[in-house]
């Protein structure tokens, strides 16, 4: 008859969970905290202004690119 558990690519049965507050002191990891759903929305807000500024740079460095070509292409018309 088939375990309920089964076993793992190699060959060993999977360890049972232990407690999360030893081990969280053991590695050095803040303990987990449950965000309350309008700290999860603040996140990704924060989160996604930093993405917004980030492409925003990456925008303007293109722009500036983008000078470039166009100085040297009317360079090339001219001759």
């Amino acid at each position: 008859m088939p375990s309920k558990h089964p076993e793992s690519p190699s060959g060993k049965q999977p360890k049972p969970q232990q407690a999360a507050q030893p081990e969280a002191a053991a590695s050095g990891r803040k303990p987990w905290k449950k965000k309350t759903p309008v700290e999860v929305v603040l996140e990704q807000g924060e989160k996604l202004r930093k993405e917004i500024a980030e492409l925003e740079e990456e925008i303007k460095r293109k722009q500036r690119e983008l000078q470039k070509f166009d100085e040297v292409r009317k360079l090339f018309e001219q001759t």
